[in-house]
């Protein structure tokens, strides 16, 4: 009887024995890759991160156990990244591994320190009469500025808002600039316009109270907080916050 079907190779194999050979380049990883290319990797859970991390540590093998093994010990993917060196080997974790490990914790330090650097930090008196002394040096006098804040008052933009008109129409300048704010994503406001040259702040700052009436009419629609309105001179400033004339 002819029996029909592949012929199975028998003696002549030199290929190498896989322990698990479904995780080689054609089993499970092959298909995580794609998954990642396929969708990106944010749609992995976090066990499933780290167990491709470990792939750079064991080329062969089933990671996913050890991934999850890991969290298990340090509760979250963020515990298994600053567990020290020692606790990591006694988890079976080598020099390879621990390498990916450390490069995934440095490039998110990196990344944090480049974000405060691009995103200051504007939350007290300080830090922004600080900026205004850098950052403002340049600016035109009469034109308002507005600096764009996140829900940790990071700034996220300072962008001149360019008049409607001659004419000064607070509604439109209103519907300008919180378009913009909601383009980035931003929470909170602070205007600030320099003073024309012979104008002192205190005089200045009164033309803005009608806009700033109106942005914080708008603003709690749109649940964007104006945290203040200045008018700026040199070293000297006022605000209307300070002068009791904007609430909240």
């Amino acid at each position: 009887m002819t029996v029909s079907g592949p012929t199975p190779s028998i003696g002549n194999d030199t290929s190498p024995a896989l322990p698990f050979f479904s995780t080689g380049p054609t089993g499970h990883r092959k298909r995580m890759r794609e998954r990642v290319v396929a969708k990106g990797a944010g749609g992995l859970a976090d066990y499933e991160l780290l167990e491709m991390l470990l792939y750079f540590g064991f080329p062969r093998g089933d990671t996913k156990p050890r991934a999850k093994a890991l969290i298990n010990r340090f509760t979250t993917f963020a515990g298994v990244l600053e567990a020290s060196d020692s606790a990591l080997r006694e988890e079976g974790l080598e020099t390879d591994a621990l390498a990916a490990l450390r490069l995934v914790t440095h490039a998110a330090r990196r990344m944090g320190e480049a974000d405060r650097l691009e995103r200051p930090s504007l939350g007290n008196w300080e830090e922004l009469l600080a900026y205004f002394d850098t950052a403002l040096a340049g600016a035109v006098p009469g034109q308002l500025r507005a600096l764009f804040l996140d829900n940790r008052n990071r700034l996220l933009g300072d962008e001149a808002i360019e008049s409607v008109s001659e004419v000064r129409d607070a509604v439109a300048e209103t519907r300008l600039i919180f378009t913009r704010a909601l383009e980035l994503h931003a929470t909170a406001l602070i205007l600030i316009r320099p003073c024309p040259d012979g104008q002192k702040p205190e005089a200045v700052i009164h033309g803005d109270e009608a806009l700033a009436n109106e942005l914080q009419r708008a603003g709690k629609l749109l649940a964007i907080t104006v945290h203040d309105v200045f008018a700026l001179r040199g070293g000297q400033w006022a605000s209307l916050k300070q002068m009791g004339r904007l609430k909240g």
